[in-house]
């Protein structure tokens, strides 16, 4: 109660609307009004809605001293919007003058050198995309980025994703893959999807450079998150064997993405990573529907060459690669045997239908059976 006596006698004025007091009020009756445990209760009541009518007026009012301290913080602040603002103006006051004097190399160093990063902006590369070439004299642009980039290490913030797929580009386009790799190997950049797509198409435009282009793709897709498109960059640079363990370390990646990644890259010797165990694990993908999969999507002739290698180690072969499958059902197994009969594997068809016939428990095989594992019987 002496909460709520202080309360009344303080002498700041509440205002309480009328919502307010219908919360407040409780109503009790006359046995009530005599029994301690009920007016304990309502005490509690009362001392819980004290305390938050005095939260809700903390956070909607201000001290005078405290209003005063903002006002103070508003004002530094301007001046130092103020003093931003004109040095702003100073800068790109001579930024311009430069270009207009046809200094553009000093423009560029001026630029990105600037104090606070002014000048550092996506208006001033277009500044020096309007002047383009200059015969006889080194591309401004490329020289706008050398200098920012080699400067970056000095600030805190890295150069943002905007301007450092700018300058990917900028140097890609001057064929200057060597500045490329220094700047994403030893700057500090922003990274993003767009960059690393940038130079993955270089790599394919430049046969030469390829295999550089995937190695520094993989590395900003890794660093972006980008797990599907690192793996493929690895798969495509034959580190198999790397992209094996990068997926196991990951462990999101669904069967979906495993049947992108073969189709995207069709090496015989992924699929069989993926098709079979891998350092003590259980196959991720399934060799029957990779197979199937392979000729849904018009590439029967990796489709072709995959029967062809597993058709060369004889029965024994497939068996093991059936008996290990926890994913291919009867029905589909079937379906597989079906491919190889119509594209000449009488042998494997001929396997394929033998083991499905020598399972425990298998005596015929029709449509009803697509939801019957090979692993089943070894569970009952």
């Amino acid at each position: 109660m002496e909460n709520l006596k202080s309360w009344q006698q303080s002498p700041q004025h509440w205002c309480i609307t009328g919502k307010e007091q219908s919360n407040l009020k409780q109503s009790m009756i006359l046995e009530e009004s005599v029994n301690l445990d009920a007016l304990n209760k309502y005490l509690k009541h009362l001392e819980d809605k004290y305390a938050e009518i005095k939260q809700l007026m903390s956070k909607k009012y201000v001290p005078v001293q405290r209003k005063a301290e903002l006002e103070e913080e508003m004002i530094v602040k301007l001046k130092r919007r103020d003093v931003a603002e004109s040095l702003n103006k100073e800068l790109r006051f001579q930024f311009n003058e430069l270009i207009s004097l046809g200094e553009y190399e000093k423009a560029a160093c001026f630029a990105a050198t600037s104090p606070r990063r002014i000048l550092q902006n996506i208006g001033t590369v277009n500044k020096f995309k309007a002047v383009g070439k200059i015969k006889g004299k080194p591309f401004p642009l490329l020289l706008f980025f050398e200098a920012m980039f080699s400067t970056s290490n000095a600030y805190r913030r890295p150069i943002n994703a905007e301007l450092t797929l700018e300058g990917i580009k900028c140097g890609l386009s001057e064929k200057r893959l060597d500045l490329v790799i220094n700047w994403v190997t030893q700057e500090r950049l922003t990274f993003s999807e767009a960059a690393a797509d940038v130079i993955c198409d270089y790599g394919e435009q430049h046969a030469h450079s390829k295999a550089k282009c995937l190695a520094l793709a993989q590395v900003i897709y890794s660093e972006c998150g980008l797990n599907n498109k690192a793996v493929l960059c690895l798969c495509k640079q034959g580190q198999i064997h790397e992209a094996m363990e990068y997926i196991q370390q990951f462990k999101d990646f669904t069967s979906d993405d495993l049947m992108q990644l073969i189709q995207l890259c069709p090496h015989y010797e992924l699929i069989q990573c993926l098709t079979n165990e891998w350092n003590g694990k259980p196959p991720l993908l399934s060799f029957g529907l990779a197979i199937l999969h392979l000729f849904s999507v018009d590439m029967k002739k990796v489709g072709i060459k995959l029967l062809q290698e597993i058709n060369q180690g004889g029965k024994d072969a497939i068996e093991h690669l059936m008996i290990n499958d926890l994913f291919c059902c009867l029905g589909r197994w079937q379906e597989v045997a079906n491919i190889c009969l119509q594209n000449g594997f009488d042998r494997l068809y001929n396997d394929i239908m033998s083991i499905l016939r020598s399972q425990a428990g298998v005596t015929e095989i029709s449509q009803e059976d697509d939801t019957v594992n090979l692993m089943q019987h070894v569970f009952w």
